[in-house]
């Protein structure tokens, strides 16, 4: 079984890994599971570059730096949202609720835009400070700024400077996490 992308098992391998195609495969499929059980949140990215906007779920996101406050988030390279974050050079971290587990799967593709409703997929939104759509019914938001890109295999780490928080909801609505729902993306 190849890994994903059809590469075949991807190294490197610790030295008791046989020097063979099965046990190669047998230990990244192992490599996979243990990634995939990290906890990561879920959350609504979203990005812009003048008029053109999307909301992207993501789960790979995280605190970098307290001074400047500084957010990382791990973008495919192939995503219409790493072009949009990329250009724009700006995204929303939007936290969504447990409760609301169902919308992440509206934003597994780019987006409808209805710029005159301000609506994302039929979700409302309004423009953050740097441009980036911020969603209404989010928990919280980050709204940063791209201080820089690293290239990271497929995809890219952006990192972001927080230039706008805030509270939408109250502070101890529980937060989507990957393992609240049956999506798999890691590994």
């Amino acid at each position: 079984m190849a890994a994903p992308g059809g590469h075949g098992a991807i190294g490197p391998f610790p030295p008791d890994v046989e020097d063979s195609d099965d046990a190669r495969e047998e230990y990244d499929r192992l490599r996979r599971r243990v990634l995939r059980s990290m906890p990561y949140g879920l959350y609504v990215v979203g990005s812009r570059h003048g008029e053109r906007r999307n909301g992207m779920t993501l789960n790979w996101a995280t605190q970098l730096a307290f001074e400047p406050k500084l957010v990382g988030i791990g973008v495919e390279r192939t995503a219409f949202t790493y072009e949009l974050v990329r250009d724009g050079a700006v995204f929303s971290l939007n936290t969504i609720a447990r409760e609301d587990r169902a919308i992440v799967r509206k934003f597994t593709k780019p987006v409808d835009v209805d710029p005159e409703a301000r609506t994302l997929n039929g979700f409302g939104f309004r423009d953050g400070v740097t441009g980036a759509p911020i969603l209404d019914l989010a928990v919280a938001y980050l709204d940063c700024e791209v201080r820089q890109e690293v290239t990271c295999g497929q995809h890219a780490l952006f990192l972001g400077e927080v230039v706008d928080a805030a509270f939408q909801r109250d502070e101890e609505t529980p937060l989507l996490r990957m393992e609240d729902t049956r999506m798999d993306y890691g590994g």
